[in-house]
């Protein structure tokens, strides 16, 4: 695949996670897939693409919202994205019952691509802003 095609796919990953189009995923996702910074929560129990599922699931149903990619940039088989994630906290992540707050959270997203489908991803999220702003963790004065 080329640069813009590996681009290309991680943009529409996003869209069809943004859509709620969680099963999409089996299309753009190895089966196999391994996730080198899985999110920081209890209880998602499945590896690969189902755990992957999993996660988007969870995190959808809890806080939906969007993705907006600012930056993408491609060299190889690797795609690196900045994205802006945004969302509402309606429903329960574990551990944190639904505060109903925004919640805005910076990410540095690596993909590696392989026969047209995502194979790993490597990730730098801000999670202490999201504690933050989901009341988890108080804020500095």
């Amino acid at each position: 695949m080329s640069l813009e095609s590996n681009k290309a796919l991680i943009r529409r990953f996003y869209s069809e996670i943004d859509a709620g189009n969680i099963d999409a995923l089996d299309e753009l996702v190895d089966e196999n897939y391994l996730d080198h910074s899985p999110p920081p929560f209890p209880g998602l129990d499945a590896s690969g693409r189902e755990g992957l599922k999993q996660a988007f699931r969870m995190f959808w149903d809890a806080t939906p919202g969007r993705h907006a990619v600012e930056d993408q940039v491609a060299e190889g088989d690797k795609v690196v994205t900045r994205l802006l994630c945004s969302g509402t906290h309606k429903g329960d992540l574990p551990g944190i019952p639904a505060t109903g707050n925004a919640m805005k959270m910076t990410a540095t997203v690596i993909h590696r691509i392989e026969d047209g489908r995502i194979v790993e991803k490597w990730s730098d999220k801000d999670v202490l802003a999201m504690l933050q702003q989901l009341g988890v963790i108080s804020s500095a004065p």
